[in-house]
Protein backbone atom coordinates (compact mmCIF):
# COMPACT_ATOMS: atom_id res chain seq x y z
CA UNK A 1 0.00 0.00 0.00
CA UNK A 2 1.32 3.09 -0.94
CA UNK A 3 1.31 6.50 1.01
CA UNK A 4 -1.43 7.72 -1.04
CA UNK A 5 -4.01 4.66 -0.28
CA UNK A 6 -2.33 5.18 3.29
CA UNK A 7 -3.30 8.94 3.60
CA UNK A 8 -6.99 7.67 1.84
CA UNK A 9 -7.22 4.82 4.68
CA UNK A 10 -7.08 7.56 7.48
CA UNK A 11 -9.49 9.96 5.93
CA UNK A 12 -11.64 6.79 5.67
CA UNK A 13 -11.22 6.00 9.09
CA UNK A 14 -12.15 9.71 10.25
CA UNK A 15 -14.98 9.86 8.29
CA UNK A 16 -15.88 6.07 9.72
CA UNK A 17 -15.60 7.76 12.89
CA UNK A 18 -17.62 11.25 12.38
CA UNK A 19 -20.28 9.17 10.41
CA UNK A 20 -21.19 6.62 13.61
CA UNK A 21 -20.84 9.86 15.84
CA UNK A 22 -23.72 11.14 13.77
CA UNK A 23 -25.66 8.49 13.15
CA UNK A 24 -25.81 7.37 17.03
CA UNK A 25 -26.33 10.75 18.69
CA UNK A 26 -29.91 11.85 19.71
CA UNK A 27 -30.94 7.89 19.10
CA UNK A 28 -32.29 5.40 21.79
CA UNK A 29 -29.44 2.68 21.72
CA UNK A 30 -31.76 0.15 23.20
CA UNK A 31 -34.50 1.09 20.65
CA UNK A 32 -32.44 0.78 17.63
CA UNK A 33 -30.62 -2.60 19.50
CA UNK A 34 -34.12 -4.25 19.95
CA UNK A 35 -35.39 -2.99 16.65
CA UNK A 36 -32.30 -4.62 15.31
CA UNK A 37 -33.27 -8.03 17.17
CA UNK A 38 -36.23 -8.18 15.43
CA UNK A 39 -34.27 -9.65 11.90
CA UNK A 40 -35.20 -13.09 11.69
CA UNK A 41 -31.63 -14.73 11.50
CA UNK A 42 -32.81 -16.37 7.71
CA UNK A 43 -33.46 -13.07 6.18
CA UNK A 44 -29.61 -11.95 7.60
CA UNK A 45 -27.48 -14.43 6.58
CA UNK A 46 -29.25 -14.44 2.99
CA UNK A 47 -28.50 -10.50 3.19
CA UNK A 48 -25.14 -11.33 4.00
CA UNK A 49 -24.65 -13.74 1.17
CA UNK A 50 -26.18 -11.43 -1.18
CA UNK A 51 -23.85 -8.48 -0.06
CA UNK A 52 -21.28 -10.54 -1.19
CA UNK A 53 -21.74 -12.21 -4.25
CA UNK A 54 -22.70 -8.56 -5.06
CA UNK A 55 -18.34 -8.35 -4.65
CA UNK A 56 -18.20 -11.96 -6.50
CA UNK A 57 -19.81 -10.82 -9.57
CA UNK A 58 -17.56 -8.90 -10.45
CA UNK A 59 -14.91 -11.72 -10.05
CA UNK A 60 -16.74 -13.65 -11.96
CA UNK A 61 -16.95 -11.84 -14.96
CA UNK A 62 -13.27 -10.90 -15.13
CA UNK A 63 -12.73 -14.43 -15.10
CA UNK A 64 -15.01 -15.13 -17.45
CA UNK A 65 -13.49 -12.01 -19.69
CA UNK A 66 -9.56 -12.88 -18.81
CA UNK A 67 -10.47 -16.67 -19.84
CA UNK A 68 -11.40 -15.70 -22.83
CA UNK A 69 -8.22 -14.45 -23.16
CA UNK A 70 -6.74 -17.26 -22.31
CA UNK A 71 -5.95 -16.09 -18.68
CA UNK A 72 -6.94 -18.13 -15.61
CA UNK A 73 -7.76 -15.56 -12.45
CA UNK A 74 -10.31 -16.07 -9.47
CA UNK A 75 -12.34 -13.61 -7.73
CA UNK A 76 -9.99 -12.39 -4.96
CA UNK A 77 -9.18 -8.96 -7.92
CA UNK A 78 -12.56 -7.80 -6.93
CA UNK A 79 -12.28 -7.60 -3.71
CA UNK A 80 -9.14 -5.85 -3.76
CA UNK A 81 -10.86 -3.64 -5.96
CA UNK A 82 -13.69 -3.08 -3.11
CA UNK A 83 -11.01 -2.46 -0.77
CA UNK A 84 -9.47 0.33 -2.38
CA UNK A 85 -12.47 1.78 -3.93
CA UNK A 86 -13.37 1.70 -0.39
CA UNK A 87 -11.08 4.12 0.95
CA UNK A 88 -10.00 5.97 -2.29
CA UNK A 89 -12.29 9.55 -2.96
CA UNK A 90 -14.41 8.42 -5.87
CA UNK A 91 -13.58 4.95 -5.53
CA UNK A 92 -10.55 5.83 -7.97
CA UNK A 93 -8.09 3.40 -5.87
CA UNK A 94 -10.12 0.35 -6.96
CA UNK A 95 -8.79 -0.38 -10.81
CA UNK A 96 -5.16 0.42 -10.35
CA UNK A 97 -4.32 -1.77 -7.36
CA UNK A 98 -5.98 -4.63 -9.51
CA UNK A 99 -4.11 -3.75 -12.68
CA UNK A 100 -1.09 -3.85 -10.26
CA UNK A 101 -2.13 -7.66 -8.58
CA UNK A 102 -2.52 -9.16 -12.04
CA UNK A 103 0.27 -7.52 -13.58
CA UNK A 104 2.25 -9.30 -10.88
CA UNK A 105 0.27 -12.36 -11.80
CA UNK A 106 1.58 -12.49 -15.40
CA UNK A 107 -1.26 -10.75 -16.83
CA UNK A 108 -0.40 -8.34 -20.00
CA UNK A 109 -1.51 -4.70 -18.97
CA UNK A 110 -3.16 -4.12 -21.84
CA UNK A 111 -5.48 -7.54 -21.96
CA UNK A 112 -6.09 -6.48 -18.35
CA UNK A 113 -6.46 -2.98 -19.27
CA UNK A 114 -9.40 -3.65 -21.42
CA UNK A 115 -11.45 -6.53 -19.43
CA UNK A 116 -11.37 -4.15 -16.67
CA UNK A 117 -12.38 -1.10 -18.49
CA UNK A 118 -14.93 -3.51 -20.23
CA UNK A 119 -16.32 -4.00 -16.62
CA UNK A 120 -16.50 -0.58 -15.59
CA UNK A 121 -17.76 0.42 -18.51
CA UNK A 122 -20.83 -1.74 -18.72
CA UNK A 123 -21.54 -1.40 -14.62
CA UNK A 124 -21.95 2.10 -15.29
CA UNK A 125 -24.10 1.80 -18.26
CA UNK A 126 -26.16 -0.61 -16.25
CA UNK A 127 -26.14 2.16 -13.35
CA UNK A 128 -27.18 4.91 -16.03
CA UNK A 129 -29.81 2.99 -17.69
CA UNK A 130 -30.96 2.24 -14.36
CA UNK A 131 -30.97 5.66 -13.38
CA UNK A 132 -32.69 7.17 -16.35
CA UNK A 133 -35.34 4.63 -15.89
CA UNK A 134 -36.65 5.40 -12.48
CA UNK A 135 -36.61 9.44 -13.29
CA UNK A 136 -38.59 8.51 -16.51
CA UNK A 137 -41.30 5.84 -14.96
CA UNK A 138 -40.79 7.01 -11.05
CA UNK A 139 -40.18 10.53 -10.79
CA UNK A 140 -42.78 11.99 -8.55
CA UNK A 141 -42.82 9.28 -5.68
CA UNK A 142 -38.57 9.68 -6.40
CA UNK A 143 -39.56 13.11 -5.33
CA UNK A 144 -41.39 12.67 -2.48
CA UNK A 145 -39.17 10.30 -1.14
CA UNK A 146 -35.69 12.05 -1.54
CA UNK A 147 -37.23 15.08 -0.78
CA UNK A 148 -33.85 17.90 -0.93
CA UNK A 149 -31.53 14.96 -2.30
CA UNK A 150 -33.00 14.92 -5.13
CA UNK A 151 -30.27 17.13 -6.73
CA UNK A 152 -27.85 14.74 -5.62
CA UNK A 153 -29.20 12.72 -7.83
CA UNK A 154 -29.62 14.21 -10.52
CA UNK A 155 -25.80 15.04 -10.16
CA UNK A 156 -24.85 11.51 -9.86
CA UNK A 157 -26.61 10.52 -12.71
CA UNK A 158 -24.71 13.53 -14.81
CA UNK A 159 -21.37 12.24 -12.99
CA UNK A 160 -22.02 8.32 -14.47
CA UNK A 161 -23.16 9.05 -17.85
CA UNK A 162 -20.33 11.43 -18.70
CA UNK A 163 -17.78 8.86 -17.10
CA UNK A 164 -19.81 6.47 -19.40
CA UNK A 165 -19.22 8.38 -22.42
CA UNK A 166 -15.25 9.17 -21.83
CA UNK A 167 -14.79 5.38 -21.34
CA UNK A 168 -16.53 4.30 -24.16
CA UNK A 169 -15.14 6.77 -26.66
CA UNK A 170 -11.31 5.82 -25.17
CA UNK A 171 -12.07 2.30 -25.24
CA UNK A 172 -13.08 2.70 -29.06
CA UNK A 173 -10.53 4.82 -30.31
CA UNK A 174 -7.00 3.44 -30.65
CA UNK A 175 -5.71 7.02 -31.61
CA UNK A 176 -7.18 8.44 -28.44
CA UNK A 177 -6.25 5.70 -26.05
CA UNK A 178 -2.89 5.94 -27.91
CA UNK A 179 -2.37 9.50 -27.52
CA UNK A 180 -3.01 9.34 -23.44
CA UNK A 181 -0.01 6.97 -23.09
CA UNK A 182 2.41 8.30 -24.92
CA UNK A 183 1.11 12.21 -23.76
CA UNK A 184 0.81 11.14 -19.97
CA UNK A 185 4.70 9.41 -20.19
CA UNK A 186 5.68 12.86 -22.00
CA UNK A 187 3.86 14.88 -18.76
CA UNK A 188 5.71 12.78 -16.56
CA UNK A 189 9.26 13.14 -18.29
CA UNK A 190 8.59 17.19 -18.49
CA UNK A 191 8.16 17.37 -14.71
CA UNK A 192 11.34 14.74 -14.22
CA UNK A 193 8.96 12.22 -13.07
CA UNK A 194 10.41 9.43 -15.52
CA UNK A 195 13.69 9.58 -17.03
CA UNK A 196 13.92 9.47 -20.52
CA UNK A 197 14.04 5.87 -22.10
CA UNK A 198 13.49 4.69 -25.40
CA UNK A 199 12.97 1.34 -24.42
CA UNK A 200 10.12 2.43 -22.19
CA UNK A 201 8.39 4.59 -25.00
CA UNK A 202 8.27 1.55 -27.34
CA UNK A 203 7.10 -0.45 -24.92
CA UNK A 204 4.12 1.98 -24.47
CA UNK A 205 3.26 1.81 -27.97
CA UNK A 206 3.02 -1.99 -28.20
CA UNK A 207 1.46 -2.08 -24.99
CA UNK A 208 -1.20 0.66 -26.60
CA UNK A 209 -1.26 -1.65 -29.67
CA UNK A 210 -2.28 -4.76 -28.05
CA UNK A 211 -4.99 -3.06 -26.21
CA UNK A 212 -6.37 -2.40 -29.27
CA UNK A 213 -6.26 -5.97 -30.43
CA UNK A 214 -7.49 -6.60 -27.36
CA UNK A 215 -11.07 -4.12 -27.84
CA UNK A 216 -11.18 -5.43 -31.50
CA UNK A 217 -11.73 -9.35 -30.00
CA UNK A 218 -14.49 -8.45 -27.83
CA UNK A 219 -16.38 -5.90 -30.33
CA UNK A 220 -16.49 -9.40 -32.14
CA UNK A 221 -17.39 -11.02 -29.53
CA UNK A 222 -20.71 -9.58 -28.78
CA UNK A 223 -22.23 -12.68 -27.16
CA UNK A 224 -19.69 -12.31 -24.39
CA UNK A 225 -20.35 -8.54 -23.96
CA UNK A 226 -24.17 -9.40 -23.97
CA UNK A 227 -23.80 -12.28 -21.14
CA UNK A 228 -21.81 -9.84 -19.18
CA UNK A 229 -24.01 -6.96 -19.33
CA UNK A 230 -26.83 -9.28 -17.97
CA UNK A 231 -24.74 -10.61 -15.07
CA UNK A 232 -24.29 -6.86 -14.70
CA UNK A 233 -28.29 -6.01 -14.51
CA UNK A 234 -28.16 -9.43 -11.92
CA UNK A 235 -25.51 -7.90 -10.49
CA UNK A 236 -26.48 -4.22 -9.41
CA UNK A 237 -29.82 -5.72 -8.23
CA UNK A 238 -28.65 -7.97 -6.01
CA UNK A 239 -27.31 -5.04 -3.59
CA UNK A 240 -30.42 -2.99 -4.11
CA UNK A 241 -32.62 -6.41 -3.24
CA UNK A 242 -30.26 -6.66 0.05
CA UNK A 243 -32.36 -3.73 1.62
CA UNK A 244 -35.56 -5.27 1.19
CA UNK A 245 -34.37 -8.47 2.49
CA UNK A 246 -33.91 -6.28 5.43
CA UNK A 247 -37.17 -4.73 5.48
CA UNK A 248 -39.13 -7.70 5.18
CA UNK A 249 -36.63 -9.52 8.13
CA UNK A 250 -37.88 -7.14 10.05
CA UNK A 251 -41.37 -7.84 9.47
CA UNK A 252 -42.91 -4.83 7.94
CA UNK A 253 -45.27 -4.77 5.25
CA UNK A 254 -47.02 -2.20 3.06
CA UNK A 255 -44.38 -0.87 0.25
CA UNK A 256 -43.22 -3.05 -2.46
CA UNK A 257 -39.73 -4.12 -3.49
CA UNK A 258 -39.81 -2.51 -7.10
CA UNK A 259 -39.67 0.69 -4.54
CA UNK A 260 -37.59 -0.53 -1.96
CA UNK A 261 -35.10 -1.51 -4.47
CA UNK A 262 -35.65 1.96 -6.60
CA UNK A 263 -34.90 4.26 -3.61
CA UNK A 264 -31.58 2.18 -2.78
CA UNK A 265 -31.04 1.81 -6.24
CA UNK A 266 -31.40 6.21 -6.13
CA UNK A 267 -28.87 6.42 -3.12
CA UNK A 268 -26.04 4.41 -5.07
CA UNK A 269 -26.36 6.52 -8.19
CA UNK A 270 -26.27 9.74 -5.87
CA UNK A 271 -23.14 8.81 -4.69
CA UNK A 272 -21.14 7.10 -6.42
CA UNK A 273 -18.79 9.66 -7.89
CA UNK A 274 -18.45 12.26 -4.90
CA UNK A 275 -14.74 12.46 -3.70
CA UNK A 276 -15.79 10.69 -0.32
CA UNK A 277 -13.88 7.38 0.87
CA UNK A 278 -16.90 4.56 0.83
CA UNK A 279 -19.05 7.66 0.46
CA UNK A 280 -19.41 7.87 4.05
CA UNK A 281 -21.69 10.32 5.90
CA UNK A 282 -23.86 11.09 2.60
CA UNK A 283 -25.11 7.58 1.81
CA UNK A 284 -26.25 7.41 5.86
CA UNK A 285 -28.04 10.47 5.53
CA UNK A 286 -29.47 10.10 2.50
CA UNK A 287 -30.70 6.56 3.80
CA UNK A 288 -32.37 8.04 6.51
CA UNK A 289 -34.10 11.00 4.31
CA UNK A 290 -35.27 8.53 1.61
CA UNK A 291 -36.97 5.24 3.90
CA UNK A 292 -37.96 7.86 6.81
CA UNK A 293 -41.79 6.98 5.24
CA UNK A 294 -40.59 3.00 4.81
CA UNK A 295 -38.75 2.07 8.29
CA UNK A 296 -40.86 3.19 10.77
CA UNK A 297 -39.00 4.46 13.86
CA UNK A 298 -35.82 2.66 15.59
CA UNK A 299 -36.43 0.60 12.68
CA UNK A 300 -34.90 3.34 10.35
CA UNK A 301 -31.66 3.65 12.00
CA UNK A 302 -31.74 -0.66 13.04
CA UNK A 303 -32.12 -1.03 8.96
CA UNK A 304 -29.86 1.31 7.91
CA UNK A 305 -27.11 -0.14 10.57
CA UNK A 306 -27.89 -3.80 9.25
CA UNK A 307 -27.99 -2.86 5.52
CA UNK A 308 -24.67 -0.47 5.37
CA UNK A 309 -23.09 -2.97 7.58
CA UNK A 310 -23.47 -5.52 5.01
CA UNK A 311 -23.18 -4.55 2.01
CA UNK A 312 -20.20 -1.94 2.72
CA UNK A 313 -18.55 -2.56 6.73
CA UNK A 314 -18.35 -6.31 6.61
CA UNK A 315 -17.19 -6.61 2.90
CA UNK A 316 -14.68 -3.83 3.41
CA UNK A 317 -12.81 -5.62 5.78
CA UNK A 318 -13.39 -9.44 4.16
CA UNK A 319 -11.48 -6.98 1.00
CA UNK A 320 -9.00 -5.61 3.40
CA UNK A 321 -7.91 -9.52 4.35
CA UNK A 322 -7.91 -10.38 0.68
CA UNK A 323 -6.04 -7.53 -0.22
CA UNK A 324 -3.36 -8.27 2.59
CA UNK A 325 -3.07 -11.31 1.64
CA UNK A 326 -2.45 -10.74 -2.15
CA UNK A 327 0.15 -8.10 -1.02
CA UNK A 328 2.14 -10.59 1.01
CA UNK A 329 1.72 -13.10 -2.11
CA UNK A 330 3.28 -11.08 -4.90
CA UNK A 331 6.07 -10.05 -2.19
CA UNK A 332 6.61 -13.61 -2.23
CA UNK A 333 6.85 -14.45 -5.57
CA UNK A 334 9.32 -11.51 -6.48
Amino acid sequence: MNRKNIISAVIFILLAALTFNAIFKGNDMKAVVSAMSTLQPLYFLTAMATAFFFVSAEGFMICYLLRSLNYKTCVKYSFVGFFFSGITPSATGGQPMQLYYMKKEGHKVSDSTVVLMTVAVIYKLVLVVMGAGIVIFYYQPLADYLKGYLYLYYLGLFLNTLLVVVLLFIMISPKCFKGIVIGGEKLLKKFRILKKSKKRTEKLIDMADQYHEAVLFFLKNKGKIAAVIIFTVVQRCSVFFLTWLIYKGMGLQGTTAFTVMSLQASIYIAVDMLPLPGAQGITEMMYKTAFSQIFPGACLTASMCITRGLNFYLVLIVSALVAVWCHFRSKIRT
